[in-house]
């Protein structure tokens, strides 16, 4: 019993060692997995929203300049209507909002920039409502007429960024599974004949010395099985030798 005990104690050392090392290494490729795919996946949104709000600006020159501020209410509030937009709403150049999609408009949304800034693509990520917004700010012709602004909601980011982790870590979870499988096979064929070679020793050690060494492995463990079977060979012949009996 107490070989069999030392037998299980090292298969069992053997196996929480790989096993450890697998889940190690499972969550730092899941780790680097998420934050590169969230990476893609974030990009795609800011050229997605980049996209409406150029198209948002473009739409909306001519009744800036015309000051048909019915015409950009509904402008505004179709361009909101878009999935996963959190609103819409255009500034003129003083940044005076002109038209918006909300209900009321929080102050939050309000922005100071310097005369340089109104002129470029501008991002910034806010709250509104509890909940985390991705918005994109593109001039109207250069800053000149005013800006048109597009708040993507981040929790639809979150949810696309999962749906295209979680097939990839299940790609991987079943990657190391078969990984784990397939040492536990590798383990069970090295730690048997360990068990064998622990078994026979125990044998000789209470002094029988009939049952050879029958280990045929090239590996360090058919060396040491050759050394056990050399060393009852040596004390068989001693012992016949001491009891006068025939080698």
């Amino acid at each position: 019993m107490a070989q069999e005990s030392q037998g299980i104690g090292l298969a069992w050392k053997i196996t929480i060692s790989f096993v450890g090392m697998i889940m190690l290494v499972g969550v730092f490729v899941v780790g680097v997995v998420y934050e590169l795919t969230g990476r893609a996946l974030r990009a795609q949104v800011n050229q997605r929203a980049l996209a409406i709000a150029t198209n948002l600006s473009d739409a909306a020159v001519g009744h800036i300049i015309g000051k048909r501020i019915l015409e950009l209410r509904v402008l505004v509030t179709k361009y909101a209507r878009l999935a996963g937009t959190a609103y819409a709403f255009i500034e003129d150049n003083k940044g005076q909002i002109v038209a918006h999609s909300l209900e009321t408009f929080p102050p939050e949304l309000q922005e100071t920039l310097t005369s340089d800034e109104r002129r470029q693509v501008n991002r910034r990520v806010l709250s509104l409502r509890g909940k985390t917004v991705y918005e994109t700010r593109t001039p109207i012709l250069e800053g000149q007429v005013g800006a048109a602004h597009i708040g993507i909601w981040g929790e639809g980011v979150t949810t696309e960024i999962y749906s295209a982790v979680v097939p990839i870590i299940a790609l991987i979870g079943m990657g190391l599974l078969a990984a784990v499988v397939f040492y536990l096979f590798i383990a069970r064929g090295i730690i048997r004949p360990i068990r064998r070679l622990t078994d026979m020793a125990g044998m000789m050690s209470t002094g029988n010395l009939e049952t050879p060494f029958e280990i045929e492995s090239r590996d360090e463990i058919g060396e040491l099985a050759r050394s056990l079977e050399r060393m009852r060979a040596s004390l068989k012949a001693a012992m016949s030798r001491l009891s006068g009996g025939p080698v």
